[in-house]
This record gives C-alpha cells, structure tokens and sequence, in this order.
C-alpha cells in the first residue's frame, strides 16, 4: 500500500485520484541551465512524503540536495555543485576534491580514501610509472555516470521510485574499476535505499577502499543537535593531545557555528546490532528533525565523525568506511588494504532515513542505544587501538 497525505490507498485509489502520479511523486532527469553548474543532468525524487533529493548523474551518482517538507538535510559547499568538467581532483597537490566536494553524499574512493600520498604501482607492471600519487579520497565523485535506468515500478500496491548508473574509474597501465550503483525509495516513505557493487573489470589485481561522506548542514544541523551511536570506543581524534578540549567542543552535542574553528575528525568503533547493523543518527529535538544512516558493519567496519564547525562551512559528516582513519599506507602496512581480482567485487548496502517528528526521533534514539549506551563524557580519551580488519568481508 502507498501512504499519502495520512491515507494507505492501493494502485487503483491512488489511479482514481490523480491523472498521473508525478503530481505529487515521481523521479524526473534535469539539466541544470547556469554558471558553473551548467550541463549537468540530475534525477530530483519526490516521495510524496515531503522528502525530496537529487541525484548527481554528472557527479559520482552522488545525492546532492536533500530536504524534508522545506527544511534542508544535506549540506551545500558555497560552490554549489560544479560540473564535474570544472573539478581537477590532481589538482593543488591532490586537495582538488575540496574544490568540488558538496551534498548530501560524496563517495570516496574507489582505490583511495582519506589524505593523498604516493605508493607503489608495480601490480601495474609499466616500467614508466613506478609509483602512484593519490589524491584525497580519490577520483569517483567527480566521474559522470552512464545513466542506465529510472523511473517507477509497481509490485502489485507498492510503488518504487528508482534509478540506476554506472561510473568507469579507469586508465591505462592503471586502475579499471567500476561501481553500479542503485537508489531507491518508496512513494510515501523518508527512506532512501542505497545498492553499491565495486567491480574490478580489468585483469590485474587492484585495490580497494571506499567511504561515504555523509554531509548534514543546517537547520538540521544547528546548535544542540545530537550525535547518537553506538559507540563502544573511541581510537582516534585528529585534535587529541594536549589541545584535546581547548576548541570546547566535544563529540556528542554540536554548537552553533564557531569562528576561528580547525576540523575535528574522530573515529569511533561502534557496536552493531544482532543482524550485524549500525545506525548513527543525528538529532534536532527542537526541530523535531532528524536523519539517521544505517550500514553493515561487514561491508563498513570503521566510523569517522567529522565536525566542519566553522562558520561559513556549518557541517557534520558521518563517514563509515572500509579502512582506519590513518589511510592507505597505513592499511598497506598492516595487510589490510583489499585487493579485488578480475571480475571480484565488493557490496554495500546503506539506508538514509529521514525523521520526522518527537516519536521518530525517540525510536531511532532506543533503537541505537538499546545496543550499547555510548560514552557521555564529551571527549572520551582516544585508546590508539586499531582492531585488526580482514580484507573480505565478513
């Protein structure tokens, strides 16, 4: 059955009451007609529930702007969204992805997340490239897509808003990996269903890693917003030391935009539920707003928090990913870097779950802390301990 507007009809009421479901649902292709924004193709979702998002074709596959009945939930860099055509992620020593980096989502990878650094490229087997110059959080979320497929399906009372596409990361005596990526979300609901396959299309053994850069700005985001997770230790924070609290600003409740403010990037392990899930959520209760992300901890064992609180470029990440924070080198090093064979591929299967109204929020909180309470000191002491991952998941 599709709820609209507080009523459960079937296929046939909903028929009888409008000439076509696009008056108040549907997923339509957009080409953005303006500055440097202009040529890209977006998908734009309504879901009749007052959940709307766009996804960037031109862009990684990306969801770029995401609200819920007015109120923004994903975060714009003041760039907007650049055509990709305009972004150079080589450039400025490999930091071009700041250029370009905004919404909602940005993926990261395919072979690289987190700071640049260069490696070896021997499993290239080219005499003329030696070594490898990564860049930060790598190249996908500034690839264009092949758009393979959208629109609408019926099983039998439900209806499903869709889309489909798929981005070649590629170059010779280099990486050929592609990721497939499909979105969906039911009319009437405030869930985004997210299904990533990583292929590794050519015949040499290449690495792996991947993150997702989960972007929430105001007003979901605003002064008194919680971070909610279940979060069992915290291994790491950029800012530890001896300057661990002077910026006062802990990991559980966000403040409103700080200026002078340096980035402060936590990695929590979390604890996930008997079905092997984990659900991180941020929390407006004045608002009544919030957003939740749920993952699979065999797909994304390791959780960043990132906290852009400066004014200007108000943000909170929430980051799952397949590596520790300390990066490729580090993953090398320890063995834990995942090397995908011909044809080998890897999973991930995300929900985004927008939460509307006091009863919402209070479900997610219970749902989150009935498998661990969290810490509720604001700067837990970072244990500097990094659980061994596997390279396949679990």
């Amino acid at each position: 059955m599709v709820m609209l507007f507080g009523e459960s009809l079937t296929r046939r009421e909903v028929a009888a009451r409008l000439g076509t479901l696009a008056a108040v649902a549907g997923v339509r292709l957009v080409t953005l007609g303006d500055g440097h924004e202009r040529g890209q193709r977006m998908l734009e979702f309504r879901s009749g529930s007052g959940l709307r998002f766009t996804v960037m074709v031109d862009r990684g596959f990306d969801i770029g702007e995401c609200e819920h009945r007015g109120r923004a939930i994903g975060w714009q860099a003041p760039g907007g969204f650049p055509h990709p055509h305009l972004a150079d992620a080589e450039a400025e020593d490999g930091l071009g992805w700041l250029r370009a980096a905004s919404g909602l989502l940005v993926t990261c990878g395919l072979d690289q997340i987190l700071s640049g650094d260069e490696t070896s490229a021997a499993h290239f087997d080219y005499p003329g490239r030696p070594r490898i110059t990564t860049t930060l959080h790598g190249r996908i979320s500034m690839l264009p897509a092949r758009l393979t497929g959208y629109g609408e399906r019926w099983e039998e009372d439900d209806c499903i808003l869709w889309c489909e596409g798929t981005v070649i990361q590629a170059g010779l005596f280099a990486e050929t990996l592609q990721l497939v990526r499909r979105i969906e979300v039911d009319v009437g609901s405030d869930e985004i269903r997210i299904h990533d396959r990583v292929v590794n299309r050519s015949f040499t053994p290449t690495p792996h890693m991947y993150l997702y850069h989960v972007n929430l700005g105001y007003p979901l985001l605003d002064s008194g917003a919680r971070y909610v997770a279940p979060v069992v230790e915290t291994l790491w924070a950029a800012h530890a030391g001896a300057d661990y609290t002077r910026q006062g600003i802990g990991y559980r409740t966000l403040p409103e935009p700080q200026y002078p403010f340096r980035e402060q990037v936590w990695q929590h392990a979390m604890q996930p539920d008997g079905e092997g899930r984990v659900r991180v959520a941020l929390l407006n209760d004045r608002l009544g707003l919030g957003f939740m992300l749920e993952t699979r901890a065999a797909q994304f064992p390791c959780h960043f928090q990132w906290q852009n609180l400066r004014s200007g470029y108000y943000t909170l990440g929430i980051e799952p990913a397949t590596n520790h924070v300390l990066g490729r080198r580090f993953a090398e090093e320890r063995g834990e870097l995942i090397w995908l064979d011909h044809d080998e591929e890897r999973q991930y299967d995300t929900v985004f779950s927008v939460l509307d109204g006091k009863e919402a929020l209070a479900a997610a909180e219970t749902v989150i802390r009935t498998v661990t309470a969290q810490p509720d000191e604001d700067y837990p002491v970072p244990s500097g301990r990094f659980p061994p991952l596997s390279r396949r998941p679990g």
